[in-house]
């Protein structure tokens, strides 16, 4: 490989991905993944290998930044790699399998995209939870780190998401964050999104050596993903202290919905695309009304 099959483009891609893992703890593999097949036209089977190999890279960097932080819960890692390691190895399996049938390309489409509507679900919930947990709690909040751990649901969650990883490279982040989240509602945001950056880890390094077998990786599509990812992750998880990203989330939601229905052939590409940058529209005028109205309270703040 040479500096020649570097796609900076997907570089790019792979760099706003990095930071929306580093910011919310969610959404990578739900947006490279699809985007390696909608944008890149990458083979299904070959994203998804190469997206669980970029990520089980990827991830280490920003978990990093949350250890040193000591945002991590250490129980709640060690229970939940218990069920994901096993269960992304048995994904792994399954998704071999059906790289022998002569439909593979669509039937892994297919399992993207029901993924992305149980991810997109997910983070509705997720949205609801804390708005109803803010409202019963108030500002109660547990030390995080030191909560107890509940062993057999935890251990379940991990099975449940590493099979789906295995499968698809997506939901380590998006189903982990909002289970977590019901099984332990006192947990700080910071801890939880931290505790999912370190828990994928193992998961992904296991789902990795498991794909690698397979030889559908792309190491190009790899390396040029890296490039932008590392550091991506790396400023998200820096952001995530002074930003807690909810915006950048229902951003995540609309994208999430609009590259669903395309791979799963309910719509076309340009209605999608159409979907997809009417919510980078809203959004990003949203985020600018929040940061100004920020500053405008930070002069009114200031001693005249």
């Amino acid at each position: 490989m040479s500096l020649t099959d570097i796609d900076f483009a997907l570089t790019f891609g792979g760099l706003i991905a990095g930071i929306v893992v580093g910011l919310t703890g969610m959404g990578g593999a739900a947006l490279v993944t699809p985007m390696l097949v909608l944008i890149f036209g990458v083979n299904p089977a070959t994203a998804v290998s190469s997206d669980v190999v970029a990520a089980a890279i990827m991830k280490p960097f920003g978990s990093w930044v949350h250890i040193r932080n000591k945002t991590v819960h250490w129980g709640l890692v060690r229970w939940l790699s218990l069920g994901s390691i096993p269960g992304v190895l048995v994904g792994t399996w399954i998704f071999n399998s059906v790289l022998q049938s002569e439909d593979a390309a669509n039937t892994i489409k297919v399992w993207i995209g029901a993924v992305l509507l149980v991810a997109l679900a997910a983070m509705v919930a997720k949205a609801y939870i804390s708005k109803r947990l803010k409202a019963k709690y108030g500002q109660q909040e547990l030390v995080g780190t030191k909560m107890p751990v509940k062993p057999i649901p935890t251990v379940i969650l991990g099975a449940c998401v590493g099979l789906i990883v295995g499968m698809t490279s997506v939901g380590s982040g998006s189903l982990i964050v909002t289970v977590l989240l019901l099984l332990y509602p006192l947990l700080r945001p910071s801890v939880l999104v931290g505790t999912d950056l370190v828990q994928a880890v193992p998961m992904l390094i296991a789902g990795a050596i498991a794909h690698a077998g397979f030889g559908v990786i792309d190491i190009a599509v790899v390396v040029s993903l890296l490039i932008g990812q590392i550091p991506g992750v790396i400023m998200g998880a820096k952001l995530s202290t002074r930003y807690d990203g909810h915006l950048l989330r229902y951003l995540l939601m609309v994208i999430l919905a609009a590259t669903a229905l395309k791979l799963l052939g309910v719509v076309s590409s340009l209605f999608a695309g159409i979907i997809a940058i009417a919510g980078v529209v809203i959004v990003g005028g949203l985020m600018l009304k929040e940061l100004r109205a920020k500053d405008e309270t930070k002069e009114g703040q200031e001693p005249s």
